[in-house]
């Protein structure tokens, strides 16, 4: 199941942005690394703080609570391999981002 969240150029550079997705308690983290965009769970695994508040630092974001950091194109963690980030399929279609929820 594919959902709209936000168009592409909505995405800023060096910067995290929130969007809220019907049918996920969470919003979603979207962000651009390495000219790609990307989008993934917004909370902590670790601490269940929200990551929308963390530095975005060379494609990882650093959790305010704790200083986890959690590469946003592969979910993992760097202090903690068996925490991962959900992340989410992007597809861009006419200037539109989309998401699978179904597909990582």
């Amino acid at each position: 199941m594919r959902v709209r969240v936000c168009r592409a150029d909505e995405v800023p550079s060096g910067e995290l942005l929130g969007v809220t997705v019907d049918g996920l308690r969470d919003p979603v983290m979207v962000a651009r690394v390495g000219g790609e965009i990307v989008a993934a769970g917004s909370i902590c695994p670790h601490e269940e703080v929200s990551l929308l508040d963390g530095d975005l630092e060379n494609g990882r974001v650093v959790c305010p609570g704790h200083g986890y950091s959690f590469d946003l194109s592969s979910g993992g963690c760097t202090h903690d391999p068996e925490l991962r980030l959900r992340r989410f399929r992007v597809s861009i279609v006419d200037g539109d981002v989309w998401i699978d929820l179904l597909r990582p």
